[in-house]
C-alpha cells in the first residue's frame, strides 16, 4: 500500500517532531492525523505555507507547551478513585474507559481533561491501582494513578498498598481488608521502630560529638591557663632578677 507524505504540525510519538515530513499509511492520516490537525498533506502549497509560518507555529507551540507544564503541576501525583461492581476475583462487570478517567479527573476540579488526553490502549477491566498517562500537550505528559475498587473502604486500602484486593475462595472482602489493614499496621509499626532506632543512634552520635567538642574546649582552656601561668611565673622571675640586680648596683654605689 502506498504511503502518504505529511507535515507534522506538532510532535507525534513514534513518528516525529513538529515540522518533520514523514510517510504514513493513508488511513492513519485520514482518520487521525489530518482531522485532529496534527498534520497537513505534504503538498507544494502546504509546504510553502508551513515554511512561511514556521516561526509563528513554533512560537505558538512553545507557548502552549509552557502552559501545559504549569497545568501538569496541578495533577502531578494525583490519585483518583473509581468505584465499580466487580467479582470477588476482581474482574469488573464492565470496564473503565478513557472517558471515565477523564471525567473523574475533571470532577476533582484540579483540571479539565478531555478523553483524547488519556493515553489508554485498552479499557481497564479489573480492580487495582493503575498508572495512566495524561497528555496535556504533545511534549508534556503526566502520570496519574487510577484506583478502581468495589467500595470506598477497598479503595482506601488499595491506595495505601498499591495493590488490588483479591478475595479467595475461603475469604470474604471484609477479611481481606482486615488482613491488609493489619499488614499495613505492622509495616507502619516496624517503620516507626526503625525511625526511633535511627533517631536514638543520631542522638547518641550527636552526644558523642558534643562530648568530643567539650573535651577539646577543656583541653584548650587548660593549655591556655598553663601558658598564662607559665608566662606570669616567667614575668615574676624576671622582675625578681631585675630587683636583685638593682640592689646589687645600689650596694656598689654605696661602697664607692
Amino acid at each position: 500500500m502506498a504511503h502518504m507524505q505529511v507535515i507534522l504540525m506538532e510532535r507525534v510519538d513514534n513518528l516525529g517532531n513538529l515540522g518533520d515530513v514523514v510517510a504514513v499509511k493513508p488511513g492513519y492520516a485520514r482518520n487521525f492525523l489530518l482531522p485532529q490537525n496534527k498534520a497537513l498533506r505534504a503538498t507544494p502549497d502546504n509546504i510553502a505555507y508551513f515554511e512561511a509560518r514556521k516561526k509563528d507555529i513554533e512560537k505558538d507551540n512553545e507557548a502552549r507547551r509552557k502552559d501545559s507544564e504549569k497545568e501538569a503541576a496541578k495533577i502531578k501525583n494525583l490519585m483518583v478513585e473509581i468505584i465499580r461492581h466487580a467479582s470477588e476475583s476482581g474482574q469488573l462487570y464492565g470496564s473503565v474507559t478513557a472517558r471515565d478517567i477523564a471525567e473523574t479527573i475533571s470532577g476533582t476540579g484540579a483540571l479539565k481533561i478531555g478523553r483524547s488526553m488519556i493515553a489508554l490502549n485498552d479499557a481497564l477491566k479489573t480492580i487495582g491501582v493503575f498508572d495512566v498517562t495524561v497528555a496535556l500537550h504533545p511534549e508534556v505528559h503526566v502520570a496519574v494513578k487510577v484506583n478502581i475498587a468495589r467500595t470506598a473502604d477497598e479503595a482506601k486500602v488499595q491506595a495505601k498498598t498499591g495493590k488490588a484486593l483479591i478475595v479467595g475462595e475461603d475469604t470474604t472482602t471484609a477479611e481481606v481488608i482486615a488482613e491488609a489493614e493489619a499488614k499495613m499496621a505492622e509495616e507502619s509499626s516496624k517503620a516507626k521502630e526503625a525511625m526511633l532506632e535511627e533517631s536514638a543512634l543520631e542522638t547518641e552520635k550527636r552526644r558523642a560529638e558534643e562530648e568530643a567538642e567539650r573535651q577539646v574546649e577543656e583541653a584548650e582552656r587548660t593549655a591556655k591557663a598553663a601558658a598564662k601561668a607559665e608566662a606570669k611565673a616567667a614575668a615574676k622571675a624576671a622582675e625578681e632578677e631585675a630587683s636583685v640586680e638593682a640592689d646589687e648596683d645600689t650596694q656598689e654605689e654605696s661602697k664607692d
